[in-house]
């Protein structure tokens, strides 16, 4: 099998769309250790597979979520080595607090600097004994999305960044299941943009998409979704319908800093391996977007082509409706 099989259509829309940078949560190690944490669902992948990440053309992997130290600190430790040698750039996740907490920094040729910077909260599942130290590998993690831990990442961003540069903060954030977007969550996304100049706040641990906000012309993805993974034929959240994965492709202006435009490609997981979704799974996903997004001033269209584009209002709701659950 070729290492980029599993990828599928996503490699045309990638060709198509001709990004300058490829970003991911990657939510597993990549190791043959068997010292692990006893959690109950522990994730890793052979090094040898490693190369489907290459095939992808991947730059850059955020790190700090609750499943890279499934494997404990050798497992970590082998993570960063294999990424590093396939030439992946890391971030939230470090042989210490320092290289945890650093951006990544993208060289974008003509046009500048992307910054990474990623973080877990507790709310997604990560023990606080997972946080990295001054002298002991782990992730960049997040007690509480205070307005402290803001300040500390506005700072760290602040030490790295140029004119010019275009700025994510990954987090991983809240449950795994549900549409509900955390008031905390929300104000904290909000200070990362306007204490930190913050572009695109890239949020995941749900294993569907969610709500999208644009703040002060800053986009906000509340819940990406799972992009691929081999949970086909296990039951419980089938309204979720977390076998649809959404590509984001956003356009952010580099003498700005703002959204663009922001264009979404769907793709349905099958067999392992992304695939073009029917027109009701397209249809049932605009549908599920426009509604969470709308009380964020966010509209989600198809376009003939079967892919998504959202526009927005100027206007920052203060107070949004919320939602729990449910499907469309």
């Amino acid at each position: 099998m070729e290492f980029d099989y599993v990828w599928g259509a996503a490699l045309d829309e990638w060709e198509r769309q001709r990004r300058h940078a490829r970003v991911v949560n990657l939510e597993t190690s990549i190791t043959r250790s068997e010292d692990f944490e006893p959690k109950g669902i522990n994730y890793r992948m052979s090094p040898e597979n490693a190369a489907c990440l290459s095939a992808a053309g991947i730059d850059c992997c955020a790190l700090a979520n609750n499943h890279v130290l499934d494997w404990r600190a050798a497992g970590l430790l082998d993570t960063l080595d294999v990424l590093h040698r396939c030439g992946i750039r890391t971030a939230g996740a470090g042989v210490d607090l320092a290289e945890a907490m650093a951006p990544a920094v993208i060289d974008i040729p003509g046009e500048g600097r992307l910054l990474v910077l990623s973080m877990a909260c507790v709310s997604s599942g990560p023990p606080p004994s997972w946080a990295a130290t001054a002298n002991a590998p782990g992730i960049y993690f997040a007690p509480s999305l205070s307005e402290n831990a803001a300040s500390l990442a506005a700072r760290q961003l602040a030490g790295v960044r140029r004119p010019g540069d275009v700025v994510i903060v990954s987090i991983h954030w809240g449950p795994n299941w549900g549409y509900e977007i955390e008031e905390s969550q929300r104000r904290f996304a909000h200070a990362l943009i306007e204490r930190a100049g913050v572009s695109v706040v890239h949020g995941h641990s749900s294993h569907h998409a969610k709500a999208i906000e644009v703040f002060q012309g800053r986009l906000i993805l509340y819940g990406c979704g799972d992009f691929l993974n081999d949970y086909e034929g296990i039951e419980g959240e089938e309204a979720f319908r977390g076998d649809l994965a959404v590509m984001y492709f956003a356009d952010v202006d580099p003498s700005s800093s703002d959204l663009r435009a922001l264009d979404m490609t769907p793709l349905e997981i099958r067999n392992f391996r992304l695939a073009r979704p029917g027109t009701h799974d397209v249809d049932w996903l605009q549908r599920m977007l426009s509604r969470e997004s709308a009380p964020f001033g966010v509209h989600v269209a198809r376009g003939t082509d079967q892919r998504l584009t959202a526009s927005w209002t100027r206007r920052d709701p203060t107070r949004p409706r919320q939602r729990k659950g449910g499907s469309s």
